[in-house]
């Protein structure tokens, strides 16, 4: 199913209100991993769209699975925070326009092989708080900088 697709066939490029779902996970050295995106070249949080009928840590699980290779336990993902505002509007190289909420998660653990091989994925890499590359996709830039300051309780922004 990939309901953002079938909508587009009927709204064509307009703006569509999604609900995104990523997750910040650390390793053992607390490094978080970014996903460079394919479309843009900058930073992320590994993550998707919600599809109707999922709740938000299976579209996560489904993300992860998905664009890094891993798998997570549902139960080990932990509400990092909410997301909304002026920077959740998204205006994609080709053209497509989105208001996207975000859900963000954060895991300590993971099962797999961190893969590049989706084609929406240039690159995966752990950074360090401290080298949090300044090319960040905006959507996603507050989160990733929330986590670089440390914060690690639930936000509402």
């Amino acid at each position: 199913m990939n309901y953002i697709s079938d909508l587009r066939k009927v709204v064509g490029r307009d703006l569509v209100m999604t609900v995104g779902c990523g997750v910040l996970i650390e390793n053992e050295k607390g490094q978080v991993l970014l996903q460079k995106r394919s479309d843009t070249g900058e930073w992320c949080v590994p993550g998707g769209a919600l599809e109707p009928g999922e709740t938000y840590k299976q579209a996560a699980k489904r993300e992860l699975s998905e664009e890094v290779g891993i798998m997570v336990d549902e139960n080990d993902l932990q509400l990092f925070g909410l997301y909304s505002g002026d920077d959740r509007e998204i205006h994609y190289p080709n053209g497509d326009v989105v208001y996207s909420l975000s859900v963000i998660f954060k895991c300590n653990k993971y099962e797999g092989v961190i893969s590049d091989e989706d084609s929406e994925v240039l690159e995966h890499r752990f950074f360090e708080k401290k080298e949090i590359p300044s090319q960040l996709f905006i959507p996603d830039a507050r989160p990733i900088l929330d986590w670089a300051r440390g914060m690690d309780k639930i936000e509402v922004k």
